[in-house]
């Protein structure tokens, strides 16, 4: 039996939530990381979430999809954040019933970046949530060990990293040769594929908002990366794919849930296979 797997939003980013939602009950995806704020301009609401009626209807879609909201994004730390503006996206991701919220950094003082983030991390406590900290290839909080540091110097319980495979391939980690985190550390997981050369920096945003693979459609060396993380981490397809932009949200979300199953079912037989004794 293969492990949960949530459809994240970046991968069809031009999907309203309720469209979002269709595509993963379409793709047999298990719950939906939901895009609730926009990285930029910072962390106001998305278009919609303004209506009184929306959060009811959603609620309602995910009883009848069977399609939960496991996290809400893209919540970003930047040098004028202010963190009191944060906290109606934390309050609507515990009325979908989210677990996770995706918070990045983009922060050049490293102090000012720990201490709102133990704050935010601090409000997301009384609602429910875990603190799902990423870095990227392109803000400031761009590495594993960096993003490791400020997490602990929250001293907070409920803030682990979120590893993306494309991010992590692309400031320069060698994915075949990872050094096995444990659930301590990782919560979450992004998993894609890509290009095995890494890209010009300037062109590392575009590659990741618009030209991943599904899983085995690239040349990444993902069966090393998913070994490398926590057996009980939350895997999240994150990939938005050139190849399939053309398609309808729903018809994505089928390809993208149809692709990736079959390459998790495929990497839990090598794992078994490879485990076998003789």
């Amino acid at each position: 039996m293969t492990r949960p797997l949530s459809l994240e939003h970046l991968t069809m980013l031009d999907a309203p939530p309720r469209e979002l939602i269709d595509a993963a009950a379409a793709g047999g995806f298990d719950m939906v990381g939901l895009r609730v704020v926009p990285p930029q301009p910072a962390n106001r609401l998305m278009p919609g979430f303004d209506d009184p009626r929306l959060l009811p209807d959603l609620k309602a879609l995910t009883r009848d999809t069977g399609v939960a909201v496991g996290m809400i994004e893209a919540i970003w730390l930047a040098a004028d954040t202010d963190v009191r503006k944060i906290e109606p996206a934390l309050a609507i991701g515990a009325e979908l019933g989210a677990q996770f919220a995706l918070i990045c950094g983009d922060d050049p003082d490293e102090a000012r970046m720990v201490d709102n983030l133990g704050r935010v991390a601090r409000d997301a406590q009384g609602y429910g949530l875990e603190i799902a900290f990423e870095f990227m290839s392109t803000v400031v909080v761009r590495g594993l060990d960096q993003a490791l540091r400020i997490a602990r110097a929250t001293a907070q319980p409920n803030v682990r990293l979120l590893v993306d495979a494309l991010h992590l391939s692309r400031v320069g980690a060698d994915l075949g040769a990872l050094t096995p985190l444990d659930s301590s550390v990782v919560s979450y997981v992004h998993l894609c594929d890509g290009a095995a050369p890494i890209p010009p920096a300037g062109s590392l945003r575009d590659e990741a908002r618009t030209g991943r693979f599904l899983p085995g459609e690239g040349e990444l060396p993902l069966d090393d990366f998913l070994d490398a993380m926590p057996r009980d981490a939350r895997i999240g397809l994150e990939a938005p794919c050139r190849a399939y932009a053309h398609l309808p949200p729903v018809e994505r979300g089928r390809v993208a849930g149809r692709v990736s199953r079959a390459w998790m079912e495929r990497y839990e037989e090598r794992r078994a296979a490879a485990s076998t004794p003789g």
